[in-house]
């Protein structure tokens, strides 16, 4: 009974020592160093830039971003975060064909995966920046010709688009308990085709991202 006692206090103190140094003054409870995963919900604002297209004006355009996070430490203050994100860009347009004016809404919904090297120098705050790998899903097209309105959903089937994008993104998160508040800006390092045979202008996307997302400690 003795040694029952003795090893319940033993494990009481190496558990309060454990939990001391976690937390730091003010009360606030110091993550950095520990392995944590969470999910996130938000908005893309998004447009494209690069544009190889003779009269085609664009405009931004809202999408969702919901996914989930991991982070990995590598220390207090370095670490690795990988997410895998649905991720909606696109943009709005005008443009001239056969010399009549359209309007096109394109909705391109992608998965994300970025890779990011993380920097933590307070438990509040993390700058993150690294590769991501873009994968296409779908893309809708609205066009507006005069009163004609047409819905288009692109099957992949007869157009030389690429599916597989390089990007780079970077951002900060701001950590208060178990919410975690993210901004991103990303950029494709590639064009929306391969070897611009696609009648479709070439373009690369760039987005702006903001979500809130949920760790589970």
């Amino acid at each position: 009974m003795k040694k029952i006692i003795l090893m319940i206090l033993v494990a009481g103190t190496i558990n309060n020592s454990a939990s001391a140094q976690e937390i730091i003054p003010g009360g606030r409870i110091d993550l950095r160093d520990q392995l944590l995963f969470g999910l996130k919900a938000g908005a893309n604002y998004s447009n494209v830039y690069d544009i190889k297209g003779e009269n085609f004006n664009t405009q931004p355009k809202f999408g969702i971003a919901a996914g989930g996070f991991i982070s990995i430490p590598l220390g207090r203050y370095i670490g690795i975060q990988p997410e895998i994100l649905f991720s909606q860009k696109g943009f709005k347009a005008t443009g001239d064909l056969t010399g009549s004016t359209y309007n096109l809404t394109r909705t391109t919904s992608y998965i994300d995966v970025p890779v990011f090297l993380a920097f933590k120098p307070a438990e509040f705050f993390t700058l993150l920046a690294g590769p991501q790998y873009s994968y296409l899903v779908q893309q809708d097209d609205e066009y507006t010709n005069g009163t004609t309105t047409l819905v288009t959903e692109q099957q992949f089937t007869n157009d030389n688009l690429r599916r597989n994008t390089l990007c780079f993104v970077g951002g900060f998160d701001i950590n208060v308990s178990h919410l975690v508040l993210s901004a991103r800006a990303g950029w494709d390092i590639q064009h929306n085709n391969g070897d611009g045979t696609s009648i479709d202008p070439q373009y690369k996307n760039v987005w702006y991202q903001a979500t809130i997302g949920f760790r589970f400690l």
